[in-house]
């Protein structure tokens, strides 16, 4: 546990090479508040996870059987960024965990501590979508009445679909049911990722399209 604190310690330090102060008053005036925000830009958050990624891999030939693997490393470093209230912490986590190690209670309990949109997209695109039981997961978001959860089961739904996922029936009237809720609801960037989520659920073909008309059709909402 010492390596992953002292690597927190080394990849916070680095933060400071990102630093981009108007992106983070942009963020505070926009209500956005962490304990420490360096307003680092997602690419650069991007190439550092790869730099991560890349130097977690690279003593694999020379260690023994009872040394960590990189991919536990991995977790490990997601685990201890995710509980820092920083950020470019938090976002690095979600692109460093590795999702086939992800347990359902620790992403319930990341789901819970999500402080903020931002986080809540990017834990979406960057790790919801790629877990083993990422449907099941998306479909009671969707059915939460807590804006990060509706927001990130409709990112992840509308990923799914993009990956050409259909949904059983039952997931289809589920999923028509919250999108129409959502769509009334009083969050509008719900109401975005709802619409978004139509969207791509149509694009499944023409079916779909038709069952996306009819239901915006039925709530006097034009479907584009």
């Amino acid at each position: 546990m010492e390596d992953v604190r002292d690597k927190v310690k080394e990849i916070k330090q680095s933060f400071r090479l990102m630093m981009d102060g108007a992106v983070a008053q942009s963020m505070r005036d926009k209500g956005l508040n962490y304990h420490l925000n360096w307003g680092a830009t997602l690419p650069r958050l991007k190439a550092k996870a790869e730099e991560l990624k890349a130097n977690s891999q690279e003593p694999k030939a020379i260690r023994n059987a009872t040394l960590c693997s990189a991919e536990n490393s991995q977790y490990d470093l997601a685990i201890a960024l995710w509980k820092e209230n920083v950020r470019e912490c938090k976002i690095l986590a979600t692109m460093l965990m590795p999702p086939e190690q992800m347990l359902p209670g620790v992403c319930d309990i990341w789901m819970e501590q999500i402080p903020s949109q931002e986080i809540a997209e990017q834990a979406a695109f960057n790790l919801w979508q790629y877990l083993p039981y990422a449907p099941e997961k998306a479909y009671q978001w969707i059915a939460s009445d807590q804006e990060y959860y509706q927001l990130c089961g409709f990112h992840v739904l509308s990923r799914l679909f993009m990956n050409g996922q259909e949904p059983n029936e039952r997931g289809i009237n589920e999923f028509i049911d919250q999108s129409l809720s959502a769509l009334q609801g009083p969050y509008m960037s719900v109401r975005k990722a709802a619409m978004q989520s139509l969207q791509r659920f149509a694009e499944l073909g023409l079916v779909y399209e038709r069952m996306a008309k009819s239901a915006t059709k039925s709530i006097n909402l034009e479907f584009l």
